[in-house]
């Protein structure tokens, strides 16, 4: 996983203060000003999100406007959810 988060430049990981990640670790990478894909760190699995932010210091402190689910337990040897990442950041 460190490849993907280190290739894709995902941020490194904070604790969730916001209560919306059940104060899991985050990591985030930035589409645009508003919209992040966000890697939530639970035990040894990790959850894919897209999230709209009103800015980028909310994230981890304030609930996200937005927040969809893409990906449960991301395993980076299928292609499926490798594929979810390319979509949104090629």
């Amino acid at each position: 996983m460190e490849n993907i988060f280190k290739y894709y430049e995902f941020s490194d990981f904070i604790v969730d203060k916001s209560h919306t990640f059940s104060d899991n670790e985050i990591s985030f990478s930035e589409l645009n000003d508003t919209h992040f894909l966000i890697f939530e760190k639970n035990e040894n699995a990790y959850n894919l999100y897209v999230s709209r932010y009103h800015h980028i210091k909310d994230i981890g402190t304030k609930p996200p406007e937005i927040l969809e689910l893409l990906v449960e337990n991301y395993d980076k040897s299928i292609p499926e959810h490798r594929l979810m990442i390319k979509q949104y950041l090629h």
